[in-house]
């Protein structure tokens, strides 16, 4: 009796092998399989350029133009990377870069954070319009500001500044947005219960807001800094001493110098890529904390 049971339980349970393509689990299989070799492809067209700078930045100068092309390195050397030091103050631009990619970002979740807070939690006339104008910032492209940019900063004499760099990318409208959705979604109960006791806006936005907002001030505040990092046009325009330029600027006034010389061009490619590597290794939780949410709804 015992073996009869056994056996029908057995037999009850669906192997896998059984599993039929056009079942709920079968498309789930296979909708999850397309999904896994979606991103490794996505990952290998990655990867490989970042490969192959490494790569040539290895390689002696003589060997980049070597045909048929190789993966293999004969003599690998790193007199890439030493013109590249040698060449320009590559830690002032490091530290330049720093300074102004941090100030960046955090000067961006404040004025982002408060500008949001008004918007969700302040009712006043015409903050859709405001709203929608902010959205609006989003469609216009840096390059069309330059001009009048440039006029107002050296009318106020502050070209090659730090001040210069920093003040024009504090204002981040995919910041407020950001911010706004993530409060929309925060229960009124909470405000409601606070103003009850009699706390002011600015203690609300202070001590409940801010500290439920960790997720979404990691995200804006990680992507601002490696937007910042990577900023080129306006930094090249206002700045114009070597000691305020910024790492990638720094990098292409030395670049500049290097003809058709491939092993210094990818490794001054990868001394300007290596920090935001280190960024997102070290932060890559947060970032996918932040935008998994960010409450963002349509």
């Amino acid at each position: 009796m015992t073996t009869t049971l056994t056996s029908n339980r057995r037999s009850a349970k669906p192997s896998r092998a059984a599993v039929r393509p056009d079942s709920p689990s079968g498309r789930v299989r296979i909708f999850n399989g397309v999904c896994v070799g979606v991103l490794i492809a996505f990952a290998i067209l990655w990867l490989v350029p970042l490969l192959w700078a490494l790569d040539t930045s290895l390689k002696p100068e003589g060997e980049t133009t070597k045909v048929p092309v190789t993966w293999l390195i004969d003599n690998p050397t790193l007199d890439a990377f030493k013109n590249v030091i040698q060449a320009g103050n590559i830690l002032q631009w490091y530290a330049n870069s720093a300074i102004i990619s941090i100030l960046v970002a955090g000067l961006s979740v404040i004025v982002a954070s408060m500008a949001a807070f008004a918007l969700s939690r302040i009712r006043f006339r015409g903050s859709q319009i405001v709203f929608w104008v902010i959205l609006a910032g989003i469609m216009i492209p840096g390059q069309a500001l330059i001009v009048p940019l440039f006029r107002e900063f050296a009318a106020f004499g502050m070209i090659d500044t730090y001040w210069a760099v920093i003040l024009p990318q504090i204002p981040a409208p995919v910041a407020v947005f950001v911010f706004k959705q993530f409060f929309d979604g925060i229960p009124h109960e909470l405000e409601e219960a606070a103003l009850v006791d009699g706390a002011s806006r600015f203690r609300i936005f202070l001590q409940i807001f801010l500290p439920l907002s960790r997720p979404a001030m990691s995200a804006v505040a990680i992507f601002t800094f490696v937007w910042s990092w990577n900023n080129f046009l306006w930094p090249l325009l206002v700045l114009t001493s070597t000691n305020l330029m910024t790492l990638p600027v720094g990098l292409a006034t030395v670049s500049s110098s290097y003809g058709i010389q491939y092993a210094s061009i990818m490794a001054s490619a990868i001394l300007g890529a290596l920090p935001l590597l280190v960024v997102f290794l070290l932060f890559q939780r947060r970032i996918v904390e932040g935008i998994a949410g960010t409450g963002l709804k349509g």
